[in-house]
């Protein structure tokens, strides 16, 4: 790949992130801050799906397997 296009498109994708989220319009330091908290509630909203998701659908499956009848594992 060229380094020169990924560049260019990388540029894109931040050109493009700020035009959505309006912030071209803020000072440097309102940019700083916004995307401090944006990359902060990112880390958690991911961070939380990597902990509970996999419980929750843990829970949901086996309520849903009881519901249609099946067997639980170890009753086999």
């Amino acid at each position: 790949m060229d380094v020169k296009r990924v560049k260019d498109y990388l540029y894109w994708l931040y050109y493009q992130y700020q035009l959505v989220t309006c912030s071209y319009v803020l000072e440097p330091w309102e940019q700083s801050m916004f995307h401090t908290i944006t990359v902060t509630v990112l880390a958690m909203v991911a961070y939380t799906a990597y902990v509970f998701v996999p419980i929750h659908v843990r829970l949901a499956l086996q309520f849903f397997s009881q519901i249609f009848g099946s067997q639980p594992q170890g009753a086999v």
